[in-house]
């Protein structure tokens, strides 16, 4: 605001609430959101589900500690006059984010966010309920100065034509409609067999030194072993490649579609990976984890992660309870502006959560031998 003030900047393009006090210092303009505050809670029945702000009293509701969400619940606990058994959770690696992941997995009962952080995350957990508004609506928009309103009228404008419109509609669908988490086939392991891919998986992580059974353990987490799955974000084929990956090996969007082709790019990728973690993860084995979190995030998040852990006393060299727990960080704003993280903002959570999930389809694939 300062600086759009002094005229250092010409444009917010950032949401700026549209209230009585910004009124008099900004022009709104751009795309224009409006949220509230939302109740979290586990999908249940109709019968069981919270839908009266009365129905909290008696309940345990867990929020963000000083966040306006838990300045909300105190304030409404005393219009409902008591009750309400408010938790404060102000942990170093726990986010708003990291909340709703609680009350998805059954750790808390309910937790309260902004409707659209609630809306990005129930695509990763499609067994909550969203609907429950526990505040007035919050519009909000980009801003301009009050000298500059030809120019939030001329993006206005173009935000309108038909081009942008659409393009609007596909960014919300793609990201806040998409599920990001879709079911399949089980995983089952039987005498020697995990897949309909094994030999594949046998044939190409034999030449690439990769053990075969944690491949397809991979292979289940990314796409369900569904060879024509195509992600929200446009990864495709049983590997779940990105295109600009595929072309980084000489592939196409179209060839890794093909299951061959998929196995073969993604232990190239797993590989070269591989090598560029050996000196900073001696132990082969532990040096596994590091490698699929990096296929799933990124190298450059996972070397933002190694030095956070050896920032703050945590091992480099291992990852469960020490990387992992850093990887977790990449998504708190304490810990990604920290002068040793060099690549940002990621979703821990989410790495965190498939080197987690790899590994216990791995441990079931090895029980048959």
């Amino acid at each position: 605001m300062e600086m759009l003030d002094s005229g250092k900047v010409d444009l917010i393009a950032y949401e700026v609430p549209i209230t009585a006090e910004y009124k008099e210092k900004v022009v709104a303009c751009g795309p224009e959101n409006i949220t509230t505050q939302v109740l979290v809670q586990p999908k249940l029945g109709e019968e069981e589900l919270i839908t009266d702000v009365t129905d909290l009293v008696g309940k345990d509701v867990y929020v963000e500690a000083d966040s306006k969400y838990e300045a909300r619940m105190n304030n409404l606990n005393q219009e409902l006059g008591g009750g309400i058994r408010i938790h404060p959770v102000s942990r170093d690696t726990m986010i708003t984010e990291d909340l709703i992941a609680m009350v998805s997995e059954g750790k808390i009962p309910l937790t309260v966010v902004d409707s659209d952080i609630a809306l990005i995350n129930k695509t990763y957990y499609n067994d909550l309920d969203i609907n429950m508004p526990l505040s007035f609506e919050q519009r909000s928009g980009w801003a301009v100065a009050p000298d500059k309103k030809w120019l939030g009228d001329s993006i206005d404008a173009w935000l309108n034509t038909d081009v942008n419109r659409g393009e609007q509609a596909r960014l919300l669908k793609r990201y806040f409609e998409l599920s990001k988490n879709e079911s399949g086939t089980k995983f089952v392991s039987t005498a020697g067999r995990v897949s309909p891919f094994d030999h594949l998986f046998k044939r190409y992580a034999n030449k690439y030194n990769w053990d075969w059974k944690l491949l397809a353990s991979q292979a289940y987490v990314e796409s369900k072993f569904d060879s024509t799955a195509v992600s929200w974000a446009g990864a495709r084929g049983l590997m779940q490649i990105m295109p600009r990956t595929a072309k980084g090996y000489g592939q196409t969007a179209k060839s890794v579609m093909k299951n061959d082709v998929a196995v073969e790019t993604s232990l190239k990728l797993l590989n070269d990976l591989d090598k560029q973690l050996a000196k900073r993860v001696p132990d082969e084995q532990e040096r596994k984890k590091f490698v699929i979190a990096s296929y799933n995030s990124g190298l450059a998040h996972v070397l933002d992660a190694i030095a956070l852990a050896d920032k703050y006393g945590l091992d480099p060299q291992k990852w469960d309870d020490n990387v992992a727990k850093a990887i977790l960080w990449k998504s708190n704003p304490r810990y990604y502006k920290d002068p040793v993280v060099k690549f940002g903002y990621s979703r821990g959570r989410e790495t965190f959560d498939y080197v987690n999930r790899v590994y216990s389809y791995y441990a079931k694939s090895k029980v048959h031998g």
